[in-house]
């Protein structure tokens, strides 16, 4: 069985490539949020989430899902001589939002943890 190369675009979303999409949806549709810029996208993950996240972190990660095609950018002029790249998600990024949950979904189907948290062993059940 082969896997697609972790360079491809095809390849399975990162942890934190999952959570950075996510945010820049949420930070996209939120009222008067001026749209999904990179600070913005950063303030999301550490609200919601609950992280703390370095700006360059955030940045690089949208760099690297716009090279995928999962994010578009572009400039939003922002006033005077400043502008912001905002991004949103293109329908291959949400198609990989879609396969990930998925993927996690199966993953966990099954799983129980109660016997584990209780100091037990772990079992696979229905």
């Amino acid at each position: 069985m082969s896997s697609a190369p972790a360079t491809s675009p095809d390849a399975p979303l990162g942890t934190f490539e999952e959570q950075v999409l996510l945010a820049v949806v949420r930070t996209a549709r939120a009222p008067d949020s001026g749209g999904a810029y990179g600070m913005a996208v950063r303030r999301e993950l550490e609200e919601v989430a609950g992280r703390e996240v370095a700006i360059g972190a955030v940045y690089a990660t949208l760099d690297r899902l716009e090279a995928k095609g999962l994010v578009a950018s572009e400039r939003a002029e922002g006033g005077a001589s400043n502008s912001r790249r905002t991004f949103a998600i293109t329908p291959r990024g949400a198609r990989a939002l879609v396969d990930s949950r998925e993927m996690r979904e199966r993953l966990w189907s099954g799983v129980d943890l109660v016997p584990l948290l209780a100091g037990g062993r772990g079992r696979l059940g229905a």
